[in-house]
């Protein structure tokens, strides 16, 4: 399931729990509105509690989702009636957890990847067990991701367990309301199991709506279809729901065949997480756009097919104007989430086919297949203007930056890649010699007329 941040992921008190949501060792890239750092070295507020860094919005959403688990926990607590089939059922669904868990951490996970195939072991429990294990679940499950796998921010460690949980549970009461023996799911027969997967969907749609708000919540900007489904995500929630409503029917004919289960979703798990690394070796960690190296590899494709196909291309390097000044008088987390705002509107602005990367620092590089000189001016005019309507807020203060971009044409400017960068570059540096804050194109001289020879009538 897709886990906080963006894109799917027990206190004995509120107070405990608030206190380890609060805690952390790093930053979500997203406005501020306390202390983010201190040029003297000096922890802030918000470097040492990163939850109360974030949007104020944000900080409430996440408080209010962790006490509703809390609350669901405490009230299902009081009515479940403990049987040691299903304490037993529950330890088993958790193991094989443990076991993904660990395939997963010896693969390894670095921060970005936010997929995986737990809800296998999840959902199971939300149809087979009362509510209240189905919230207990992702929560044991999350704890071996945080010490196992990777030490991540603990807020949002703890508000993917209570959105999972809170979703869980959910469809668990929804099942359960349906069908008055969820163990019958192991007979095979219709109703039980359109039942499970109406269930199933639900738990789906829930987590991913709990997520999707703190996401956007985090960042207003984001559009909503950046931060609920794609055709990639779909395809993966169907698989999550079919393996969990498998697992469920195994599990309800004989505990025991959860090891021939294991295997295969542990196979699937690793394949996942191999195809999620290789997006994350492609991706600068910081942005979440292209890296250069994996820019330079379509931005190579495109001029190719341009060539073969006699289309126009345009190329552009924008970069930040006194991108120094503000790391200087506001900190690098503000750098960086400087660095995030601009990525964003790149994005939003340009179209799917559009090649967008970070070249380096503050440096970004934008290839547009299929653009000539003139949309090429307005595309850049128009980032030009947008960044300049960006604002980052900290410290009641407004950042505010500004772009110089240089602009390059294929077949004009150059024929292949470098000669199209170094084009552009010069573009780049006569903006800034011209003020910065400004898009700029080389110029293309004309090659001087041949001279004429002199005729005979004026030969001495």
């Amino acid at each position: 399931m897709p886990t906080y941040p963006f894109p799917s992921h027990i206190a004995h008190s509120a107070i405990i729990v608030l206190h380890i949501v609060s805690q952390g060792g790093d930053e979500m890239a997203a406005t501020s509105h306390a202390s983010i750092g201190s040029r003297d070295g000096v922890s802030t507020l918000a470097g040492r509690w990163p939850l109360l860094g974030q949007r104020r919005p944000l900080v409430i959403y996440l408080c209010a989702i962790v006490a509703l688990d809390l609350a669901a926990i405490m009230v299902f607590a009081v009515t479940t009636v403990f049987q040691w089939w299903d304490l037993v059922t529950f330890g088993a669904l958790m193991a094989c957890g443990a076991v993904c868990i660990e395939a997963s951490r010896r693969l390894g996970m670095p921060a970005g990847v936010s997929r995986d195939l737990l809800s296998a072991w999840w959902l199971p429990v939300a149809l087979l067990l009362p509510p209240l294990y189905a919230i207990f679940a992702p929560i044991v499950l999350q704890i071996l991701l945080q010490v196992r796998v990777r030490a991540t921010v603990l807020y949002r460690r703890v508000f993917s367990a209570a959105a999972i949980g809170l979703a869980g549970c959910a469809a668990s009461v929804a099942f359960h309301w349906m069908i008055e023996d969820p163990w019958v799911l192991s007979l095979g027969s219709g109703p039980p199991i359109l039942c499970a997967v109406g269930a199933a969907v639900l738990f789906s749609l829930l987590n991913i709506a709990l997520i999707a708000i703190a996401a956007h919540t985090a960042d207003p900007d984001m559009p909503w279809r950046e931060v609920l489904w794609n055709r990639e995500s779909v395809l993966l929630d169907i698989v999550e729901l079919c393996l969990g409503v498998t697992v469920s029917i195994c599990c309800g004919l004989n505990l025991a065949l959860l090891i021939l289960t294991l295997p295969p979703v542990v196979l699937l798990q690793r394949s996942l997480l191999h195809a999620q690394l290789q997006a994350a070796a492609r991706t600068d960690a910081k942005t979440g756009l292209l890296n250069a190296a994996a820019w330079q590899r379509e931005a190579d494709t495109e001029i190719v097919r341009a060539r073969r196909t006699g289309e126009t291309l345009a190329l552009l390097i924008i970069d930040i104007d006194h991108f120094k000044r503000v790391n200087d008088a506001y900190g690098h987390l503000v750098g960086d989430q400087v660095l995030v705002g601009v990525a964003s509107t790149l994005r939003s602005q340009l179209r799917d086919y559009d090649v967008v990367g970070r070249f380096g620092g503050e440096e970004f590089v934008v290839l547009l297949p299929g653009a000539d000189i003139h949309e090429a001016r307005q595309v850049a005019e128009r980032l030009r203007t947008r960044i300049g309507h960006m604002a980052i807020p900290v410290d009641d203060a407004l950042v505010r930056v500004t772009i110089s971009t240089g602009v390059a044409l294929m077949s004009v400017h150059g024929d292949d890649l470098i000669d199209l960068l170094a084009a552009a570059d010069l573009a780049l540096y006569r903006a800034k010699e011209l003020g910065r804050d400004r898009v700029c194109i080389p110029v293309v001289q004309s090659p001087p007329p041949p001279r004429s020879l002199p005729s005979d009538d004026h030969n001495p």
